[in-house]
This record gives structure tokens, C-alpha cells and sequence, in this order.
């Protein structure tokens, strides 16, 4: 086994490097470990697994079955971009990277937002893609896009760029960035859509409702997420992945966003 050169999570740490000397209340930090689960977690980081096999394991630990429909449907020879909706924010990533890096042996590259690109267990795989942080965004996301697509590796990549919310009533992808559509027909890769199974809790909603109709901009659901990642043990997910989509049918026609539209609802229909 491969040496592990991650660190444990340490959140007194992280407190005190941005407390800059102020005291935090002791049950304060108490409450933010158990809320983040860093005992859960670095327990399992102790394992010392990498890479794909580090997803695959971390599904093993949260005991999540994971069911794949549509293997059958990826050519045997190509270069894809695999889209998918992005329904938990956390066990969906592992999910896929699990299932994609086994079928390709790790040939696989997932653009990651700053959350999932901090665990240096996947380093291998994630294109890092700021999303915390605006300034450098755009620029951020050109270099790591191109670069993937003009690689030999498979890409995975949610176009939502954040995981699924409550929408019109029901629970759903916002709409997906039309970057997939537009890259893929520049470096000419079929876009293979996938759908996934899961959603968080009641709670995850409430908060980001909540924040939209007090139009804050801080996104308070997004660090709800460790915590559903720990509440989504032992929920089977599903995986079902559709047949390619050749990039020869991102015509002129339509603007990007609207193809971008089009293969989002591909995707939902594979819930079918």
C-alpha cells in the first residue's frame, strides 16, 4: 500500500491559525468537531488508501452499496467527458470517481471546487476550480479545462458547479454551465451524461432556502455538507450512465447554455 502523505484533519489547528491569537470558547470548537466529524473522519484517512482506491474505500466505510447501470453504453476506445447532476455534494463525487477509476484504472480527471480539491488523497485526479473565492475564478477554470481536455484522461465534471437544491419544489441540479459543451467541441469529446441517485437532508434545504429568500450570498449549506456526508451511511446509491452524445451535435444552431440545457435533461432522464 502506497504511503499515505495526508495529514489528519485538525481542526484546533485550522481554528487557531485564523483566530489570529483570540481566544475560542472551548466548547465552541467541541461543537464544530463533532458537527465536521473529525474523529469519523480520520479515522477512516488512517487506512491510508489513495486515489481511486481511496473513494472506493471511503464507500466501503460509510457502508453506501453503490448500483451502476449503462457500462455497456462507454465505447471501449475514446476520450469523454462524463457530466453528471450532483445531488449529495459528497458521497456522489466518491461514487463516481470509485466507478470511473476502476473502469479506467485511474485515467480520470475531476474538476473538484475548493472543498473536494483539499483532499490531497484525490490530488491525483482534481483540477482544482476556486469557487470560494471569485477573483481568479475564470481564469481558474480555463487552465484547468483545457489542460484535462487536451489530455489522454477521462473528465468527470458536475456543470451545476454546486450540488442540488430545492427548485421549483423539487429537488434538482440549477442550471448547468455551458463550459462542458463549448470545450468539448474544441478538443472534440463525445459528452457521456450521468444520472445519480441521493439527496440530503430536510434540514440542507431549510438552510439554503432560507439564505436565497434572506438573499445572503454566504453559501451556510455548503459547510452542512461533511455532516450529510456522515448522515448519507448505509443509503444505497444508484449510478446510470447514458449513451455518448457525439460533440459534432453542439451545432451553431443553439447557443452553448441551451445544449448545455438540452444534455442536462439527458441526464434527468436517465432517472427513468
Amino acid at each position: 500500500m502506497a504511503e499515505n502523505k495526508v495529514a489528519l484533519i485538525d481542526l484546533q489547528q485550522i481554528i487557531d491559525s485564523r483566530a489570529k491569537g483570540r481566544r475560542v470558547p472551548s466548547f465552541l470548537i467541541r461543537w464544530i468537531k463533532n458537527f465536521v466529524h473529525e474523529d469519523f473522519l480520520n479515522d477512516y484517512f488512517r487506512q491510508g488508501r489513495l486515489g481511486y482506491d481511496f473513494a472506493t474505500g471511503a464507500l466501503e466505510y460509510l457502508d453506501v452499496p453503490v448500483t451502476v447501470h449503462g457500462l455497456e453504453n462507454i465505447p471501449a476506445e475514446g476520450k469523454f467527458a462524463f457530466v453528471s447532476n450532483h445531488p449529495l455534494g459528497g458521497i456522489d463525487a466518491l461514487a463516481i470517481i470509485s466507478v470511473l477509476g476502476i473502469h479506467y484504472q485511474g485515467k480520470i480527471r475531476f474538476l473538484a471546487n475548493d472543498i473536494l480539491a483539499s483532499l490531497t488523497q484525490l490530488s491525483e485526479y482534481l483540477v482544482p476550480v476556486n469557487k470560494l473565492g471569485s477573483s481568479r475564478q475564470s481564469s481558474s477554470l480555463s487552465t484547468g479545462t483545457n489542460d484535462i481536455y487536451a489530455s489522454d484522461n477521462q473528465i468527470i465534471w458536475f456543470p451545476a458547479g454546486k450540488c442540488s437544491r430545492r427548485y421549483n419544489g423539487k429537488i434538482q441540479d440549477p442550471a448547468w454551465r455551458k463550459t462542458f459543451v463549448t470545450k468539448s467541441r474544441q478538443y472534440q469529446r463525445d459528452v457521456i451524461p450521468v444520472w445519480m441517485s441521493g439527496r440530503n437532508s430536510r434540514r440542507f434545504y431549510f438552510i439554503d432556502q432560507l439564505c436565497r429568500f434572506l438573499r445572503i450570498k454566504t453559501n451556510f449549506a455548503m459547510f452542512c455538507l461533511p455532516d450529510e456526508l456522515y448522515r448519507g451511511q448505509h443509503k444505497p446509491i444508484t449510478v446510470n450512465i447514458g449513451k455518448p452524445i457525439p460533440w459534432q451535435t453542439f451545432t451553431s444552431d443553439r447557443k452553448d447554455q441551451d445544449w448545455a440545457a438540452w444534455v442536462r435533461d439527458k441526464a434527468y432522464e436517465l432517472s427513468e
